[in-house]
């Protein structure tokens, strides 16, 4: 099926490419037949210097002015400057000697350009620059923005983060990332320039260029006397296209590493990397506005060890983003020991950041990304080199490495700098189970050896309580819960906090009389002790160690198994007893699905908690 598929889409290409490639092969019988002995070697050569010399000197004005223009083209949002992004496209749409007259009306002899400038801006160098800047610009202005847009903002982002200010990281990172692709358009324009009669013509028919030259013989002299003058410009583009040939890179194929490779690997001993302001400590309140989004979250940790977690769409990013000072808003403020973090723009803030992908940069090897912070430390950097592994991949680009790798390169980046303050954002989200928790498990242990403060932003659970000693559980940009993680996964505030910690065996009740707890109509239980003074008819949450469940003969509670699941290896059962699920973990083979069982509830494992007014 899809070698027939591909029939139509063949011979489609094919006729293209045989189309294209045969005025060249047509052109070759005319060699002989050329008028070579009436040349007039020395006009055809200064015109191809005259066309050689204006096309680079409007390439290169293109170049100064495009880029920037492409720039701003693709980074801005604003419907003026998408009307500007349109009319600066237009000459492409145009007749060249539409392009020409319209010049004239600016530049011509009787406009007021022309008679400020006494003229010199028509049958001139200048005016065949001028025309040629006109018509070739778009090709370049187009590449520039299409470069631009596709280069993940993200790199400025983490460029800022460390340090750089906006220029440098125009320079630094922006450009040369999308460098190739501009290259490519100033490759075209400064074909099209070298190749443009319409608008030159029109605008300046002397000195004569190579376009205007061979129209000029061919009014006099006909047919035979083409081919000489159209060897020069065949040879240029064969040039050009030799050039642009040689230097597209072929990309290495990606090493895959071995699972081990994968951890962080930190040395015995760590301590000389700790900063000497180790009771740092975090606090903000965070407000912003965007659309009909409504984020205004705050929080006082006392611990270095942070997570946030939440839904998608909750505000987890939109929080770090601005504790990192990448979204601006004079409402909020961040706190880092006693510096206050929100009067400072995201390069003077002395952080860490790694968004989902690492933020690499592309076209930096690793020794490169490890000198690229403004303020980076050396004696630091081949410390974390040594200490994570990476001393024999100094040479690779990021596409060389493993997601393994990656990671470790990120970190040492940050650390490189005496990063006061680390943020991760869903660092492992794309990995697979297993690389993920190998490489959760080798963060924290390098979160015990460093001092910074670390908040991870995660939708997981497992890994918000593996990496965090605090977590902050926020939903449509308001908190819900926040506090340590053994307290919140122990009681947590609500059912809706229950449900994002992906908790088991969690619910709502109300205390009887006898200090029981009716989680249904007709179940009721007993509790443990809760050290709290629940009167009854008092609505609580509640929650059932999986321990205190335990199925037996002779069991208080009737229930039927409503599915039997593997978790990590290990077998769960869940009963429904009155409408309330259970997961129990449970090895006997005999409890299957629609099975009906008895299930005895320990006092000891049952703890009860005032409900909060929050679902």
């Amino acid at each position: 099926m899809k070698r027939t598929a591909a029939r139509p889409l063949l011979w489609l290409a094919a006729l293209l490419a045989v189309y294209l490639c045969a005025p060249f092969v047509a052109s070759v019988p005319q060699l002989g037949r050329a008028d070579w002995a009436n040349v007039d070697w020395r006009a055809t050569w200064s015109a191809v210097g005259i066309s050689a010399a204006s096309a680079s000197v409007a390439s290169l004005a293109i170049l100064l002015g495009g880029v920037p223009l492409g720039y701003f083209l693709a980074r801005s949002t604003s419907r003026k400057v998408a009307l500007l992004g349109f009319v600066v496209q237009l000459p492409l749409a145009l007749p060249p000697l539409t392009s020409g007259v319209l010049l004239l009306f600016l530049l011509g002899p009787y406009s007021w350009v022309g008679r400020f400038t006494n003229g010199v801006l028509t049958d001139s160098f200048a005016g065949i620059v001028l025309a040629e800047v006109f018509v070739a610009a778009p090709f370049l202005i187009i590449a520039a923005k299409s470069a631009f847009t596709t280069v993940d903002p993200v790199l400025d982002d983490v460029a800022a983060t460390l340090g750089h200010h906006a220029g440098s990281r125009f320079f630094r990172v922006m450009l040369p990332v999308a460098w190739p692709a501009i290259r490519a358009g100033l490759a075209l324009a400064w074909l099209r320039a070298f190749g443009e009669f319409g608008a030159t013509v029109m605008v300046a028919y002397h000195p004569y260029s190579l376009p205007v030259y061979t129209y000029v013989v061919f009014g006099g002299q006909g047919l035979p006397a083409m081919m000489p003058l159209l060897l020069p410009t065949l040879a240029i583009a064969i040039v050009c296209a030799a050039l642009s040939i040689y230097s597209l890179r072929q990309k290495t194929t990606l090493e895959q590493t071995e699972n081990g490779d994968d951890a962080l690997e930190p040395g015995a001993d760590l301590t000389a990397s700790r900063s000497e302001t180790a009771d740092l400590r975090l606090a903000f309140h965070l407000q912003r506005r965007l659309g009909a989004f409504d984020l205004d979250i705050a929080w006082t940790p006392v611990t270095r060890r942070l997570a946030i977690i939440g839904p998608s769409g909750s505000g987890k990013s939109l929080a770090l983003r601005l504790i990192a000072g990448l979204e601006s808003n004079a409402s909020s403020s961040v706190t880092l020991g006693t510096t206050p973090l929100n009067t400072l723009p995201p390069e003077r803030r002395q952080i860490g950041y790694m968004p989902q992908d690492y933020g690499l940069f592309p076209h930096m090897t690793v020794a490169q990304q490890l000198a690229f912070p403004v303020d980076a430390d050396p004696a630091s950097a081949r410390y974390w080199l040594d200490h994570l592994g990476l001393a024999q991949l100094v040479a690779r680009l990021p596409h060389q490495l493993s997601f393994g790798q990656r990671q470790r390169v990120a970190l040492a980046r940050a650390l490189t700098r005496h990063s006061e303050l680390l943020l991760f954002d869903e660092p492992f989200a794309a990995l697979d189970t297993p690389r993920r928790r190998r490489l959760q498990q080798s963060l924290r242990a390098l979160q015990r050896e460093i001092a910074a403060v670390t908040i991870i932003v995660t939708h997981d659970p497992d890994e918000a309580a593996l990496l965090a000693d605090e977590v902050l559980v926020v939903e449509q940009g308001r908190v819900l819960q926040a506090g340590f993680i053994d307290a919140v996964f122990e009681r947590p505030a609500s059912m809706r906090v229950a449900g994002l910690l992906g908790l088991h065996n969690v619910g709502e009740g109300v205390m009887s009389a006898s200090g029981k707890v009716e989680i249904a109509q007709g179940l009721v239980i007993g509790t443990g002790d809760s050290g709290l003074d629940l009167a009854a008819g008092q609505r609580v949450m509640w929650r059932v160690s999986s321990h205190a469940i335990v199925v037996t003969v002779d069991g208080t509670h009737a229930g039927v198994v409503d599915a039997v699941e593997l978790r990590r290896g290990e077998r769960y059962v869940r009963v429904n007893i009155a409408g309330v699920r259970f997961d129990i973990a449970n090895e006997a083979g005999r409890l299957r699905e629609g099975a009906p069982c008895r299930i005895e509830i320990r006092a000891s494992g049952v703890a009860v908690w005032q409900a909060s007014d929050s679902h």
